[in-house]
């Protein structure tokens, strides 16, 4: 009797788990904006505590946070459409540089024998289906931050209410003494995590942007703020990152090009993501890459390309919760990239 009600229990769960996705799915115009909101608005509470901290009022606060926020949506948001408007109009031409690059090395291999002609596979080959999908991605990201009048007021709202979630979230779970104590070091762990993140990530697409910059590949700025965009998905956001610009490289500069090009990015990610980010956040934090796959995959098909930017710290923010419940812990154990003993 017991294990047909264990088995009920796991049912009803699955079920109500993808009732809740479709839902999501179908008011993703209504999320999205409200997770990215809830993103920015815990990247910007320390600033908060620390204008607090010097008895600022909280109205002066708030003012020159939504400044601050104004400032880097609007210049980045520029920049970006800049240049993906130079970059689709230069498609023709690096199409046909492409053509050009890749004959060129067919015949080398033709040299030492292998009998391939690029003209019979270069309809296989369409280098700017990937880039239209690189500029549909990225096009779609900044329509989510044309709407920032209504993300700028959720962030708002959002800080407003930012000292007072900690007490409300403890008389809403219960009044135990040590409830507070346990919500703010589970908010402060969040917000530590992904300041440390965006830190890390600023420092990743600075450095990237100077690189490609160095080697002359076009659109630096671009490939800076995909870099730093990117860095939020561990395992395989540098990759899908140096991906387009590996291409670009390629094609505007050559093969020798391509190459540094992906060492510099190679180079970055492993010195940020094996020692700059291991030293300042410490371990515990990393996601299985199972579980990484899994929620790009998910939380991708659910809202788009915001989604699959903002599921790994989401997820993360989803881990720390359920290793603050000691019932839950062994969710927490199941998406972690160690086992623990």
């Amino acid at each position: 009797m017991s294990d047909s009600r264990g088995t009920t229990t796991w049912l009803v769960g699955i079920a109500a788990f993808i009732l809740i996705i479709a839902g999501l799915k179908e008011a993703s115009q209504i999320v999205v904006p409200f997770m990215l909101s809830v993103f920015i608005a815990i990247i910007c509470s320390p600033l908060l505590n620390t204008f607090r901290q010097h008895r600022v009022p909280i109205w002066l606060s708030i003012v020159f946070i939504v400044l601050i926020i104004l400032a880097c949506l609007g210049s980045i948001g520029l920049l970006v459409a800049a240049s993906l408007d130079n970059f689709s109009q230069q498609l023709p031409t690096y199409r046909e540089r492409f053509g050009t690059e890749m004959s060129a090395i067919f015949e080398q291999l033709n040299s030492f024998g292998l009998n391939i002609s690029y003209q019979k596979i270069r309809g296989y080959v369409d280098p700017s289906s990937l880039m239209n999908l690189f500029t549909n991605t990225l096009t779609s990201l900044g329509n989510v931050l044309t709407n920032v009048f209504l993300v700028i007021m959720i962030v708002v709202f959002i800080l407003l209410e930012a000292a007072e979630i900690p007490k409300k979230l403890s008389y809403a779970l219960g009044d135990a003494s040590n409830s507070i104590e346990k919500v703010e070091r589970f908010i402060a762990t969040v917000n530590q995590y992904l300041m440390i993140k965006t830190l890390i990530s600023l420092g990743t697409g600075l450095f990237i942007g100077i690189w490609v910059w160095f080697l002359g590949v076009d659109f630096p700025i671009l490939w800076g703020v995909c870099a730093f965009l990117l860095n939020f998905i561990p395992n395989i956001g540098s990759i899908i990152a140096a991906i387009p610009a590996m291409f670009l490289a390629f094609v505007q500069l050559g093969s020798f090009d391509a190459l540094l090009t992906g060492m510099g990015f190679l180079a970055v990610n492993l010195v940020m993501g094996n020692f700059i980010e291991p030293k300042f956040m410490g371990k515990g934090v990393g996601l299985s890459p199972l579980v990484v796959f899994l929620s790009l995959m998910l939380w991708g098909w659910v809202f788009g390309p915001v989604g699959m930017l903002l599921s790994i710290p989401l997820t993360i923010i989803v881990k720390f919760a359920l290793e603050a419940n000691p019932k839950m812990r062994w969710l927490a154990i199941l998406l972690d990239s160690k086992a623990h003993p």
